[in-house]
């Protein structure tokens, strides 16, 4: 605190103001327990530096995210359940421990010997999640063992009935139904036969649990009962009805003691639970994550043995010693083929029972008594604090902070050490990665390295932590090595390199050209030249039509996905502006290692596809790209923004395709991907942050920053504040839901494009060469009212600070040595003027100085070298809202990074 008990982060500009003006700049921002400034050429410059690092005390630290240690430990208890004794304790490692206290149930009654049941359809039998044969027929539902259970074979249709039938006539005061953790029926009536008829003896609704009595009104005596099911929950095994018990008589279950711990936000890595004592009898306890509330129930969200079909059944388990043990959960079974862990999870939430599996007796039993004295996590992810980040970013809107730094997190959650245990089981695995920084594509489910994540993944680590680079190329090196004799790349690890996708190997190409942009490692390009050759000069190629433009389906490729497995063939303009946007980024790639015949070769085919996509793609009635010349009509969001980005689209077909996905496809949770629904059903009410990242950059590009940050806010807005919070969602469904439901990934690195797009476009700061030997400042404002920020380069932090004021906009670069680039101003150059200390360099008519040049309306000032570089670009007679309004028409797009 001050000593007028002003905090330290929030000093006023007047106290600094009031410093500089007694001691000089570099003494009152010392004074201030703030970073000094370089010397600007004139005093009056000092205001802006000043007043940016006034604002820079208030602390982008603050925003950060990730934990300040390796061990995570809950935030709060979220729910209890059943008889738990001290719950809060767990909060409090060292104190009284949790007690979880469960009695031994009675054994389940049973049929009379004899009954049958009959179903109105049975799925057909399979080898079930464990590898081992099951059935599904009826007469699981009554055979006494938990474990098995009848499934219809109608999914997602319904009445499915159940028919039990009794040797002789007995009393019935009610029923149980026991139902599966993959779905309970959520409404369905039990009849009874009686006079000859069917009566209904009692009806459900709203049902939630497994376990359900159902008590009749008064006895019956019959020798028939029939469950008609009418709806059951919607999981990711499908809405099927599962019935694994009937019983004849109605037992309310004992509650199963339960804890919930919340951690506050996604996290990764390893439980840990240190467990006091325990009853004799080896009480189980079963851990479910989940990354959501909705979709906590006993089982996980969704985990790596549900994708390869594992004996988890979605629960890790532990089998309590007397003694008490501090337990790790690592991947394996504790005793035999009993009691199964599946070690590292992603969630926020974590629910604690003391129960266990039918099928793990003897080894652990769901009951008796187990003392807890502490839940943790051993976090894997990359630990981002603030002494690591090499990149930051603060402004005056606090929600694009919070996006920001969200970001930053969602992407150390997937950047972690690919391990043999830990990454997706479908075949993913492989020893040249294993033990290496990689990026994965979510925290949890299937973790592998995809290429096409990369494309925004990677940017975002460039940003924040320059030391994880490696991360990257481990990636990129691998896929190359990989590379088929056709030279198609693979996308990632999984099915053993082998997973189809059309999309990626041009993915590839552009992360290689990121790689060596942001970082200038020339070695990794001389390297991979030749696998960058096949992709572009043999697999391409390959699939290319008379026209000059890929088309999916040649070659066989019909089969062929891409980012979300859709079912899109022909001439899609998607493919085709990334593919220009590859051959562009492969020509720069050439040109640095001075192979000129492969840039011009790759720019002219570069050219030609473009012009072949405004020929034959352009739907001039709708005024947008189409998505494909095959089947029905549809613009989608992929392919209209790739072709702004590109520069396929000129300034007016820019224009337009923006203004219809504005018009078709606006959504309160973002921008959605397609414009109507004949791809699949709710196609135009799924956003993908993944290729919102795309239209948010075009509308940046062209000038449009106000409808940019809009999409922003609304995007990143509705993941922010709506649970788990702060982390980025593999994709957004109807109304704003998990648009896969508890499959989804609330934690995915390709939703991070907020991150670059705030760095390289509102605060305007990028590389436009490898190694950032060049680059260039861009403002665009919108509506904030200043910025500051700084990117890592291989030869030391490019910072930037504008203050967006009322008059005039003040801008200062500190630029490292052995770099060189330009600044350019928001607004009309003929309504404004620019000096640099007392040197007025545009005076709204002409320049001053060579160096400065007015080009599409836009002020830039040239050929910066290191060291500081302070601007003031003043409003001639404007107020600020026409000035607001002036800085956001729109342009021409500028181009890609490193254009």
């Amino acid at each position: 605190m001050t000593s007028n008990g002003t905090p330290e982060n929030d000093i006023p500009r007047r106290t600094v103001m009031a410093r500089v003006g007694a001691v000089g700049l570099t003494a009152a921002l010392a004074s201030a327990g703030l970073p000094a400034a370089a010397a600007l050429p004139a005093e009056e410059e000092a205001a802006p530096v000043a007043d940016d690092a006034a604002r820079r005390a208030k602390g982008w630290h603050r925003y950060v995210q990730a934990p300040s240690s390796r061990t995570v430990r809950p935030a709060r208890i979220a729910a209890t359940s059943g008889e738990v004794d001290n719950a809060e304790a767990l909060l409090k490692p060292g104190a009284a421990a949790t007690v979880l206290r469960r009695p031994r149930a009675a054994a389940a009654p049973r049929w009379p010997d004899g009954t049958t049941a009959e179903a109105s359809s049975a799925h057909a039998g399979n080898n079930g999640n464990d590898g081992q044969p099951r059935t599904y027929d009826a007469a699981n539902a009554i055979d006494g063992n938990p474990d098995t259970f009848w499934n219809d074979d109608t999914v997602g249709a319904f009445p499915d009935t159940l028919t039990i039938l009794l040797p002789q006539t007995m009393q019935l005061p009610g029923v149980t139904v026991v139902s599966n953790s993959d779905g309970v029926p959520t409404t369905f009536t039990v009849e009874v036969w009686r006079d000859g008829a069917w009566q209904t003896a009692a009806t459900v609704v709203d049902n939630d649990v497994i376990q359900k009595a159902v008590p009749f009104t008064s006895p019956v005596t019959t020798d028939r009962v029939r469950i008609t099911v009418t709806a059951v929950q919607d999981t990711p095994r499908g809405a099927f009805t599962r019935i694994n018990e009937v019983w004849p008589a109605p037992v309310d279950p004992i509650p199963v003691p339960s804890v919930t711990v919340d951690f506050g936000k996604v996290v990764v890595g390893y439980p840990r639970i240190n467990f006091t004592s325990a009853s004799d009898n080896s009480p189980g306890v079963r851990l479910a994550f989940s990354e959501t509330r909705q979709f906590l129930t006993d089982r996980s969200d969704f985990t790596r043995s549900d994708q390869a079909g594992g004996t988890g059944q979605g629960t890790d388990q532990f089998a309590v010693p007397a003694t008490g043990a501090d337990w790790t959960d690592h991947k394996g079974f504790q005793s035999g083929d009993k009691v199964f862990a599946d070690g590292l999870h992603g969630f926020r939430y974590l629910r604690i029972a003391l129960d266990a599996l039918a099928t793990d007796a003897p080894a652990a039993q769901p009951w008796g008594e187990v003392e807890i004295d502490s839940v943790a996590l051993q976090f894997t992810g990359y630990l981002g604090t603030p002494s690591t980040y090499r990149g930051w970013f603060l402004c005056s809107d606090e929600e694009l902070n919070r996006y920001w730094y969200g970001a930053s997190y969602t992407n150390e959650l997937v950047t972690d050490t690919f391990r043999q245990d830990d990454v997706d089981p479908r075949g993913a695995w492989s020893a040249g990665l294993e033990g290496k920084l990689v990026l994965h594509d979510g925290a949890k489910r299937d973790r592998d390295p995809y290429v096409g994540d990369l494309a925004v993944s990677a940017r975002t680590l460039y940003l924040t932590h320059d030391d994880t680079a490696e991360a990257a190329r481990n990636v990129l090196a691998d896929l190359a090595a990989h590379q088929r004799s056709d030279g198609w790349i693979p996308p990632a690890s999984i099915s053993n390199y082998t997973l189809p996708l059309f999309d990626y190997p041009l993915y590839w190409v552009t992360c290689s050209w990121d790689y060596v942009l942001y970082t200038g490692d020339t070695s990794y390009a001389a390297r991979h030249h030749p696998n960058l050759v096949k992709v572009l000069d043999t697999w391409y190629p390959g699939v290319t039509d008379d026209a000059g433009l890929l088309r999916k389906g040649l070659n066989g490729t019909g089969g062929y996905g891409d980012y979300a497995f859709l079912g899109r063939t022909g001439q899609v303009t998607y493919y085709n502006a990334l593919y220009v946007q590859a051959l562009r980024a492969g020509a720069r790639l050439a040109r640095l290692l001075g192979r000129g015949s492969d840039a011009e070769r790759w720019t002219a085919r570069a050219d030609k596809v473009a012009q072949a996509v405004n020929a034959l793609l352009w739907d001039a009635a709708a005024g947008a790209y189409l998505d494909s010349t095959t089947g029905p009509v549809r613009h989608a969001q992929d392919g209209n923004a790739l072709a702004v980005v590109t520069g396929i689209a000129d300034a007016d077909r820019a224009a337009s395709a923006l203004a219809h996905l504005d018009a078709t496809t606006r959504r309160p949770y973002g921008n959605a991907f397609m414009d109507n629904d004949t791809l699949f059903d709710q196609a135009s009410q799924r956003v993908y942050a993944f290729t919102s990242y795309s239209e948010i950059e075009a509308r940046f590009l062209t000038g449009r920053a106000a409808s940019a940050l809009d999409q922003i806010r609304r995007t990143y807005g509705w993941m922010d504040q709506n649970d788990p919070g702060i982390t980025h969602w593999e994709g957004i469904g109807p109304g704003g839901s998990l648009y896969e439901g508890a499959y989804t990934s609330m934690a995915h690195g390709w939703s991070t494009g907020v991150l670059p797009a705030l760095t390289h476009h509102l605060l305007g700061a990028r590389p436009t060469s490898p190694g950032y030997a060049t680059w260039e400042i861009r403002p665009q404002p919108g509506d904030v009212d200043w910025a500051t920020g700084q990117l890592p380069t291989p030869h030391g932090p490019l910072r930037v600070e504008w203050d967006n004021g009322d008059q005039a906009f003040r801008l200062t670069a500190h630029v490292p040595a052995h770099t060189r680039g330009s600044v350019s101003f928001p607004g009309d150059a003929h309504r404004q003027s620019v000096r640099a200390g007392r040197q007025t360099l545009w005076d709204g008519r002409r320049a001053s100085t060579r160096g400065v040049e007015v080009t599409g309306g836009v002020i830039t000032v040239s050929d910066l070298g290191p060291g500081s570089h302070g601007f003031v670009c003043e409003r001639l007679g404007q107020h600020r809202s026409v000035w607001r309004t002036a800085q956001d028409e729109p342009s021409s797009p500028s181009g890609e990074e490193g254009s």
